[in-house]
């Protein structure tokens, strides 16, 4: 498990590079569905209207890509961006029928995109595995167009204690299931682990702050098991 908390970036890699093919069927699994009431509460958040431009960033195989667009008009456009090529592909295929996505192979702390780009930043589950959360921050506001949002759907610290216990011990058991599916158990340990050691709420909304968002706030779903956390560019 040491070998694996020393390279962030290789185990991230690792591990998306062999659950790609069955990456939502594990989401399913690993939520027990519950992943896709959470991404509609970030597409209801957002409220887009037409002729808006969005990015998502660890973009996995497009969901927040296909509720955008079933959710807006015709005029808008998504770039979807992931580092992991199997993961892009994965996207394209599930999402053939959707002709205003673009696909982008890019890490979410080096997007090859201009400054002032996008109405939109969206990062769903992705955040805590990027490998300087700081430069990954500076680069949503970076591409943001002034009076831009940055919406962020992470796993986070629970609320409560009953939840937290039930939630704790249904966690130890996604590693023998990913073990079971893809044959690798020590990637899910580490995917556990890294939502115990992230930022909670109040950390990470401070670290929005210090990145120059402006109006920084986050709401809680299912008790806290994730959080919309919410800012803006000036």
């Amino acid at each position: 498990m040491q070998q694996y908390l020393q390279n962030k970036k290789g185990l991230v890699q690792s591990v998306f590079d062999k659950v790609y093919s069955k990456y939502d069927l594990m989401n399913d699994f690993m939520s027990l569905g519950v992943h896709r009431f959470w991404k509609k509460n970030l597409i209801n958040m957002m409220n887009p209207g037409p002729n808006r431009k969005l990015i998502d960033v660890a973009c996995g195989t497009g969901d927040i890509g296909k509720l955008f667009l079933d959710s807006s008009n015709n005029n808008s456009s998504i770039t979807c961006v992931d580092p992991n090529e199997g993961m892009i592909s994965k996207g394209k295929e599930k999402l053939f029928k959707y002709k205003d996505i673009k696909w982008i192979i890019a890490p979410a702390e080096n997007l090859p995109i201009p400054d002032n780009t996008f109405d939109f930043y969206t990062i769903s589950f992705g955040l805590r595995n990027t490998k300087d959360l700081n430069q990954s921050l500076s680069e949503a506001f970076r591409v943001l167009k002034p009076g831009g949002r940055f919406l962020c759907l992470e796993f986070s610290k629970i609320q409560n204690s009953n939840l937290d216990f039930i939630y704790k011990n249904y966690s130890k058991i996604i590693p023998y299931v990913g073990n079971m599916i893809v044959g690798e158990k020590e990637p899910y340990e580490y995917l556990i682990k890294s939502i115990k050691n992230f930022l909670n709420q109040e950390e990470l909304l401070l670290l929005m702050k210090e990145k120059k968002f402006i109006n920084c706030t986050y709401r809680n779903l299912s008790g806290g098991i994730v959080c919309i956390h919410s800012g803006w560019k000036l």
